[in-house]
């Protein structure tokens, strides 16, 4: 069982940074795959990026690639996202999900939710 929670979010203008914390509880948070999700009202839930369990490997959306990164502490329990570059259309709810050892970019196949935060990038 993983309990997550997602900090971090806020308003910034276009071109700033935001870096989103989603801390994990669980003495096996490091077989877990995390993958940062968001949704705008109206909307499916958007793969963003993932991260493999030990770390070695991150994905991205098509979207994000180049502004964003992914990583994750294990001693800490925490996956980040780091956004750089922001635009307006990144402002969304984002989540983070967990799911046991294999990474996927498919949000039905996480079984682990945060309750996700508020990103909103103003022009």
């Amino acid at each position: 069982q993983v309990q997550l929670v997602e900090s971090g979010g806020g308003l910034v203008q276009a071109g700033g940074s935001l870096r989103l914390s989603c801390a994990a509880s669980g003495r096996t948070f490091s077989s877990y795959a995390v993958a940062w999700f968001r949704q705008t009202p109206g909307k499916e839930r958007e793969f963003v990026a993932a991260i493999r369990p030990s770390g070695g490997g991150t994905y991205y959306a098509d979207s994000v690639k180049g502004r964003f990164t992914i990583s994750r502490d294990n001693a800490k329990s925490t996956v980040y996202l780091q956004m750089n570059s922001l635009k307006p259309e990144d402002t969304a709810v984002y989540y983070c999900a967990g799911r046991w050892v294999v990474v996927t970019t498919t949000a039905n196949e996480y079984d682990y939710w945060g309750q996700g935060t508020q990103v909103t990038v103003s022009s």
